[in-house]
C-alpha cells in the first residue's frame, strides 16, 4: 500500500478560539437580546465540533451496498435517491426533453451591482427558442449565490486526489455539521444536472477566468467523473481502503456521459476564447456531447467601452442575440439526436489508454 502523508492540517480549535469564530455571526447588536440563548447554541456546537459530529442522522445502508451494515447518512442517502428518480425519468423515452440553462454570472438586482446581469437576459433568450422547440427548460442562476440568504457552494476538498474511490457520488464531503459546513447547494444542482439531456452554459469572463460561482460547481462535479456510486466501500473516509481499491483498478464510472452541450461565453477585455475552450474540454472530459460550431459561442460586448453602457450595447447587437438563441437551437437539434439514437461519441467505445 502507498503511504499515507500526513502533516498538514492545524489542530483542532481551542475552546477560546471557537468562541470567537463562532460570535462572528452574530456582532449584529440586535443579537445582545437573545445572548443567553446563543451560550446555549455555542455550547452545544462546541461539543458537536469536538465530538467530530459531521452526520448526526444516519442508519444501516441496507441491501444493495457493499457493507449493508455500514451507517451512511440520511442526508446523502436522500440526495442519491433523487439522483437514482431523475435518472429514471431522464432516460424513458417518453420523457420531455430538458434543458439545463446555467446562468454563471454573479451579478443580479437584488445585491450590491443594483443591475440584472446581461448573462441574465442571454438566459431567457436562450429559454424562449428552446421552448420554442418544445423543450422543458430548468434554469440555474449562479448569481443567487451572492444574493439569498445563507446559499452556498462549499469548495472540493480534493478527495479524488487521495483515490478517486474516495470521492462519492452524489458528493459526501458536504453537509458537516461539525464544523458548520452547511446549507450547501451542490445536491439539488446534481439533481438538475442529471435531469437533463442537454446543458448550456452561459457565462461571463472574471479576470479571464470562470466567475468563483461557476469555478465551485465544476470543481464540486468532479464526483460526477469517476465518482464512487457506493460510499459503504471506503467506509466513508477512509483514505486506506479507498487507495487499495483504485490500486486494484478502477473504471471511473462517467455519470452525466451522453448529455449535449452548449456554451456562451461573453467578456469585454480578454478571455473569452480560452474560458470556452476550457469549458468545452472539461465537458467533453465527463462525456457531455459537444452539439456543433454554433452551440459553442464567444463575443466581445462593448470591448474597451464604459461598463456604464454594457447593457445599451447588448440591446444594439441584435448579430449577438440571433448568435445566442443559435446556440440552443443547436442544443435543441442534438438532444432530439441523441434520444433517437442517431448521435452519439464516434470514440465512445474505444476504451482510452490512460482512463482517469
Amino acid at each position: 500500500m502507498t503511504e499515507i502523508r500526513k502533516g498538514q492540517a492545524p489542530a483542532p480549535l481551542e475552546r477560546q478560539e471557537f468562541h470567537l469564530q463562532f460570535r462572528r455571526s452574530f456582532l449584529d447588536p440586535t443579537f445582545d437580546q437573545v445572548r443567553e440563548a446563543l451560550d446555549q447554541v455555542e455550547e452545544v456546537a462546541w461539543r458537536n465540533y469536538h465530538e467530530g459530529r459531521k452526520a448526526p442522522h444516519k442508519h444501516a445502508a441496507g441491501e444493495g451496498f457493499a457493507d449493508p451494515a455500514y451507517e451512511l447518512s440520511d442526508e446523502w442517502r436522500a440526495t442519491r435517491d433523487r439522483l437514482l428518480a431523475a435518472e429514471r425519468v431522464q432516460k424513458d423515452p417518453a420523457s420531455r426533453s430538458r434543458v439545463l440553462l446555467i446562468c454563471a454570472s454573479s451579478r443580479n438586482d437584488g445585491t450590491c451591482p443594483g443591475e440584472m446581469s446581461k448573462t441574465w437576459r442571454m438566459t431567457q433568450w436562450a429559454r424562449s427558442t428552446l421552448e420554442a422547440r418544445e423543450i422543458e427548460v430548468d434554469i440555474l442562476d449562479l448569481s443567487l449565490l451572492t444574493s439569498g440568504y445563507d446559499q452556498h457552494i462549499h469548495p472540493c476538498k480534493g478527495c479524488v486526489s487521495t483515490a478517486m474511490p474516495l470521492c462519492h457520488w452524489p458528493y459526501s464531503c458536504y453537509p458537516n455539521h461539525a464544523t458548520r459546513q452547511t446549507n450547501d447547494g451542490m445536491n439539488a444542482i446534481y439533481e438538475q444536472w442529471v435531469a437533463a439531456h442537454g446543458v448550456i452554459i452561459l457565462t461571463p469572463v472574471y479576470w479571464y477566468q470562470a466567475p468563483s460561482p461557476l469555478k465551485l460547481m465544476i470543481d464540486r462535479l468532479v464526483c460526477a467523473d469517476g465518482g464512487n456510486p457506493d460510499p459503504t466501500t471506503t467506509h466513508g473516509k477512509k483514505a486506506v481502503e479507498a487507495k487499495a481499491i483504485e490500486m486494484a483498478g478502477w473504471d471511473y464510472p462517467k455519470h452525466l456521459k451522453d448529455r449535449a452541450f452548449g456554451l456562451v461565453v461573453h467578456g469585454d477585455v480578454a478571455g473569452i476564447e480560452s474560458l470556452r475552450r476550457n469549458l468545452a474540454d472539461w465537458l467533453e472530459w465527463m462525456g457531455l456531447i459537444d452539439a456543433g460550431r454554433q452551440a459553442k459561442l464567444d463575443r466581445y460586448l462593448g470591448y474597451y467601452e464604459s461598463y456604464a453602457e454594457s447593457h445599451d450595447v447588448l440591446e444594439k447587437d441584435d448579430k449577438f442575440q440571433q448568435e445566442v438563441c443559435n446556440v440552443a437551437a443547436a442544443v435543441a437539434v442534438a438532444v432530439k439526436k441523441l434520444r433517437a439514437g442517431e448521435l452519439r461519441k464516434p470514440d465512445a467505445d474505444i476504451r482510452p489508454a490512460r482512463p482517469k
